[in-house]
């Protein structure tokens, strides 16, 4: 997939092979059988091209990672910690992407949450200023 993702658009078998060989030996059956696997689980999609097909990513990388997040999230039987021990586990480059994130998505406020501050963006970590290198 990190091959079929890298170029963003649909790519051949030997356009893959070629690739792979600057780093390794391998075969083109191997190839072909990957791409099929990923065709039939349903993570690329193919078009025939002449006698050969051309394959590509069904999503991106991101909403990929975020399904295996979110598919992770919900085996939990209990969400709260889960989260608590994931957010545990990031570094801080990590914890900033959340942060910046969750500035993109702006939840939507709750209905107590409306008044003076409503549609003011709520900085989830306050204490996040006062630490070396905050904002």
């Amino acid at each position: 997939m990190t091959r079929v993702w890298k170029w963003n658009r649909p790519v051949t078998v030997r356009e893959v092979l070629e690739d792979l060989q600057k780093e390794r030996s391998i075969a083109y059956t191997t190839v072909m059988t990957v791409l099929d696997n990923l065709h039939q689980k349903g993570w690329v999609r193919r078009e025939s091209e002449g006698r050969a097909y051309r394959y590509e990513a069904v999503s991106t990388r991101a909403a990929y990672a975020a399904a295996l997040m979110n598919e992770a999230w919900s085996q939990s039987d209990n969400a709260a910690a889960a989260l608590v021990a994931f957010f545990g586990m990031m570094s801080e480059e990590q914890r900033q992407a959340l942060q910046d994130a969750m500035r993109i998505v702006q939840l939507p406020q709750t209905p107590e949450a409306e008044g003076d501050n409503a549609g003011t963006p709520v900085d989830e970590n306050p204490a996040s200023r006062d630490e070396p290198g905050g904002r």
